[in-house]
């Protein structure tokens, strides 16, 4: 998998990408990562890549000629099966949608900055736009980053355990069940015994179970 990600802050988005999974997928060549600065594409002397607005209003906006220009050249390079727009209005972000995601080759991701956009870009050039939260962030960067990790890891070969993926919460729309490990006793509190019976199929009933209760408890909405 190919991601470029199209930024005015390269060294925010940098950082995540260099430690762990990410780090390990990448050394890998499970997916390879590319920053474009915004700014190289922009024909001013300031290298800037916002203006006031039209109409009026306050928040500067980004303009579309540097994005238009920057996803021009990519595109001209290779197919992307996506170009995303990180934004607080675009459809949240789930585990069903990073899932999809992993199986895809080529992927744009545009962080936004200041107000947002020009709206010709989400228009034109974006094919699909993706939020992590009801909230306002100062740019895109880490809703991306947020974006690439739980993508990544779904890819085959960048977790060390193929099936480790397939039991994390919302794969089934349940929250994952309890685990524990050593030590087997601690300051009185005990791991349930059915975890040592070594008998599968009652563990895995269990663990169903669990995951149920918690879902009921945490999440009900999950399981409408």
């Amino acid at each position: 998998m190919r991601i470029d990600i199209l930024t005015v802050l390269p060294e925010l988005i940098r950082s995540p990408f260099e430690a762990s999974i990410l780090k390990r997928a990448a050394e890998a060549g499970l997916v390879d990562i590319h920053f474009h600065n915004l700014r190289d594409y922009t024909t001013n002397n300031y290298k800037s890549v916002d203006d006031y607005q039209f109409g009026g209003g306050a928040g500067m906006v980004m303009m579309i000629e540097p994005i238009d220009k920057c996803i021009s050249k990519l595109k001209s390079e290779r197919d992307y099966d996506e170009i995303i727009y990180m934004t607080p209005d675009g459809e949240r972000l789930n585990q069903g949608i990073a899932n999809a995601l992993s199986l895809k080759s080529n992927m744009i991701i545009l962080c936004g900055h200041y107000k947002g956009v020009d709206q010709r870009v989400r228009d034109h050039l974006i094919t699909r736009e993706i939020s992590i939260g009801d909230y306002v962030l100062s740019g895109g960067e880490l809703g991306a980053a947020v974006l690439c990790d739980a993508v990544i890891r779904l890819i085959p070969g960048v977790l060390g355990n193929e099936t480790s993926a397939l039991t994390d919460s919302f794969q089934d729309n349940l929250l994952a069940a309890p685990i524990y490990t050593r030590p087997r006793e601690y300051k009185g509190w005990s791991v349930p015994e059915i975890l040592f019976s070594g008998n599968l199929p009652e563990i895995e009933k269990w663990r169903e179970e669990q995951a149920i209760e918690h879902t009921v408890k945490r999440r009900p909405d999950l399981l409408k």
